[in-house]
């Protein structure tokens, strides 16, 4: 098993979750044990974790165990396997209210790798209406 750290869409009740991660076990909701930049960025207004250890905020998010096959299926969705896509690293992650902490998969960009932000660091992803889906992107 893994355990697997999100921070936007994939979380429960967003867009992506019932692509990625409907059906599997919840473990709680934690935060990164360092602080990251987490913004609203790209042509479809993603949240984006960048590769940047130690600025920003402690991100929050939740934490879930998923098998190699789910694993492999949300590199797909993240797009690993693309140039512009996003990177699966490991971090460090501190259960929200005290208590575990555990290290977990997660997402992450390079700065490079994003083309616009449209936000500065934030400490949790809400709701944003401008996102756009992946079903509703132009091909």
């Amino acid at each position: 098993m893994h355990r697997v750290f999100v921070y936007g869409t994939l979380k429960r009740g967003f867009p992506n979750h019932a692509a990625g991660l409907a059906g599997q076990r919840f473990l709680g909701r934690f935060r990164t044990a360092e602080a990251y930049p987490l913004v609203v960025a790209g042509r479809w207004f993603s949240p984006v974790l960048l590769a940047e250890p130690g600025h920003g905020h402690q991100v929050h998010g939740e934490v879930f165990a998923v098998d190699d096959a789910v694993l492999t299926a949300l590199d797909r969705l993240e797009s690993t396997h693309l140039a512009h896509g996003y990177a699966r690293t490991s971090l460090a992650v501190v259960a929200a209210f005290g208590g575990a902490r555990y290290d977990a998969w997660t997402y992450v960009k390079p700065r490079e790798r994003v083309d616009v932000i449209h936000s500065g660091p934030i400490e949790e992803y809400g709701r944003d209406e401008r996102y756009v889906p992946a079903a509703e992107r132009p091909a």
